[in-house]
């Protein structure tokens, strides 16, 4: 099974069409017990921090995706869903996230347009099954005006440009995380997400 996360926010029913399309059948949850049982999980996201990370912990929800990383089931965060699992965000006056990755969320530089939205190309630093069959400077579609910058540069797996160099794509061991939206970019975007659903569900 794989559990799509459902915390009252999100880009819900474009993620879900994206695995349909693949031939899966998702499911979309609230319950952190689904999260528990799937092969796989996916952390979609839109929104601020602060309110994400209320609705996590209402619903027991962050103790499931931190139980499910750890246990090392496949998992895949979007956009938001990336940021909380960092320490701490600079968003909403600062406030503490799930600690999962040490680093924090940081602003895009001044002298941009804020939100960064629209197409980007995605430069990838590891060989990774993830990028199969993806070419490496890619575009993605991006919505968002902060940004991850974990402590540790090692599970940086791809980098953007806008202002600065960020990390875009983040990859460790089970877990894989993009800034991007996948749902939203094109033939790329559903073959990233079909590479892994291939990694999880071998």
């Amino acid at each position: 099974m794989i559990a799509i996360i459902d915390y009252g926010a999100g880009n819900l029913r474009s993620v879900n069409n994206a695995f349909v399309s693949l031939g899966y059948q998702p499911n979309v949850t609230s319950n952190p017990k689904d999260l528990l049982a799937a092969d796989a999980v996916v952390f979609p996201g839109v929104g601020a921090a602060a309110g994400v990370m209320s609705r996590l912990i209402e619903s027991g929800l962050d103790d499931a995706i931190r139980l499910s990383i750890h246990q090392g089931k496949p998992f895949f965060a979007i956009c938001i869903g990336m940021q909380v699992l960092l320490t701490f965000t600079e968003e909403d006056a600062g406030y503490a996230c799930l600690d999962i990755i040490p680093g924090s969320v940081r602003r895009l530089p001044q002298g941009q347009k804020i939100p960064h939205m629209g197409w980007n190309q995605v430069t990838q630093k590891v060989i990774h099954p993830l990028f199969d069959g993806i070419p490496d400077e890619a575009n993605f579609y991006f919505v968002h005006s902060y940004y991850p910058d974990p402590d540790n540069t090692e599970l940086v797996a791809g980098t953007s440009e806008y202002g600065i160099t960020w990390c875009s794509v983040l990859i460790k061991d089970n877990l894989v995380a993009t800034q991007f939206h996948p749902e939203k970019s094109g033939d790329d975007g559903l073959r990233m997400y079909n590479n892994f659903l291939k990694m999880a569900l071998k």
